[in-house]
């Protein structure tokens, strides 16, 4: 039950430990309902990651911090501070004694969280943090000094974050945070990964949202997103069955081949061309990013790019943000059949296995939620033809809970058809049964 808190400090007199700058605010509403209307959101940052028919609470009355912590680069706009390392922490009124860490999934920026996670944990009494991770936009990779800094740049934000936010919330309610639990959505969900493994004494548990994948040996998203970008034109021009079975064979199901004209256009060549540029900024040196949708036997095109062929600097790049599955805290994985931007058999069939290499896998669950794709707007662009993963996720937050705190142990790893998991071997699964 939520504990009531009655008066408090004034927002003005609590600091972030590290913050440059920040700015706090009494709010009548500190969901989304209430931000939008007050200015302390942007819908821009959550656009198309929940269905049109999501229903969220609202009238969660409490305290919102925004600021920043020192940081270099000035890809984030928000606020008119032209800053990065931004962060939002909100402290409702009514406390549960927990609190809830994130990072902003894909390149979005602090608030891309608000509808999907916020509004729900707040309306359940958590305080909630989130963190642009220092870096945001399609020009993130120009940060850092050496390839890779600028997605390690993103384990030093969430730690920063995860330390002050639990220290304000002491300054808030008079003691710190009794659980943290970290989460997140793609990016995100690899933080969540790479806090559990990294950082465990910091957490008690987390739920990771279909989280990219980085291996330095493969697979990553530089082994598969080339084969689209090769091959989808001549299947979409003329249906070609060599380049459709190449598609395929790369992790791309088929059947649901309406998903990849959408993606091909808004998210595979953009990002091919920006990790790319990040980790092996040397492949393309006319163009810091490449040529958008080049095709496939024009010089240096993304088309044809050959990870496994390059220096052993651009795999050395990758191996400073990649995971090892030796997480530290329970933690539930979930991902959809239908996610053709991180197709589940190179990413987290393939995590699944390093957690159980690892010997974890007694702290992992991980729910296969079939027709689940990338981002549930999609299921209001195609109606019918997907299955959003939020109500799921939500579910699987709540096993989290209760595994953590009253050693209830969440149904065995299986596949997501129904209301609950139906049992069925992860270990089956990841070897592609």
């Amino acid at each position: 039950m939520a504990e009531t808190v009655v008066g408090g400090p004034d927002p003005r007199a609590l600091r972030v430990p590290g913050a440059e700058r920040q700015q706090a605010a009494r709010l009548r509403d500190l969901t989304t309902g209430g931000l939008v209307k007050s200015g302390h959101t942007d819908p821009a940052d959550w656009a198309g990651l929940h269905p049109a028919r999501t229903r969220n609470p609202r009238g969660v009355p409490g305290i919102q911090i925004d600021g920043y912590f020192p940081d270099s680069s000035r890809f984030n706009t928000l606020h008119e501070w032209n800053h990065d390392a931004q962060f939002v922490i909100r402290l409702p009124d009514r406390w549960n004694g927990k609190l809830v860490v994130t990072g902003a999934p894909g390149v979005r920026r602090q608030y891309a969280l608000d509808f999907t996670i916020s509004d729900w944990v707040l309306a359940r009494g958590y305080a909630f943090a989130a963190t642009d991770k220092g870096n945001s936009g399609p020009l993130f990779y120009r940060d850092g000094d050496e390839p890779g800094d600028a997605v390690a740049e993103w384990h030093r934000r969430v730690t920063e974050l995860t330390l002050g936010a639990r220290e304000v919330v002491g300054q808030r309610y008079g003691r710190r945070p009794e659980r943290t639990y970290i989460t997140g959505i793609s990016n995100g969900g690899y933080l969540t990964r790479w806090a559990l493994e990294r950082h465990p004494e910091l957490y008690d548990g987390g739920v990771d949202w279909e989280g990219t994948l980085f291996r330095p040996e493969g697979p990553n998203q530089f082994t598969y997103l080339r084969t689209a970008l090769k091959h989808y034109p001549a299947f979409r021009e003329c249906g070609d069955r060599a380049a459709h079975a190449a598609m395929v064979a790369a992790g791309f199901p088929a059947g649901f081949e309406f998903l990849w004209e959408f993606h091909y256009t808004t998210y595979w060549d953009l990002t091919q061309r920006t990790y790319r540029a990040q980790f092996d900024p040397a492949y393309h040196p006319p163009t810091e990013a490449g040529r958008p949708f080049c095709r496939s036997g024009s010089p240096h095109c993304d088309a044809d790019y050959d990870y496994a062929a390059r220096p052993q600097a651009v795999k050395d790049a990758v191996a400073k943000v990649s995971l090892s599955g030796a997480i530290g805290k329970p933690l539930i994985t979930l991902h959809g059949t239908l996610d053709v931007l991180l197709p589940i058999s190179t990413d987290s069939d393939v995590y699944a296995d390093l957690v159980g290499r690892a010997g974890r896998v007694d702290l992992h669950r991980y729910y296969v939620v079939e027709g689940g794709t990338h981002v549930d707007g999609l299921c209001d662009v195609f109606p019918g033809r997907l299955r959003p993963i939020l109500p799921c996720y939500r579910r699987a937050f709540e096993f989290i809970e209760a595994w953590v705190e009253a050693e209830c142990e969440p149904p065995p790893s299986g596949s997501w058809r129904g209301p609950g998991p139906a049992t069925w071997s992860t270990a089956a699964r990841s070897r592609g049964d």
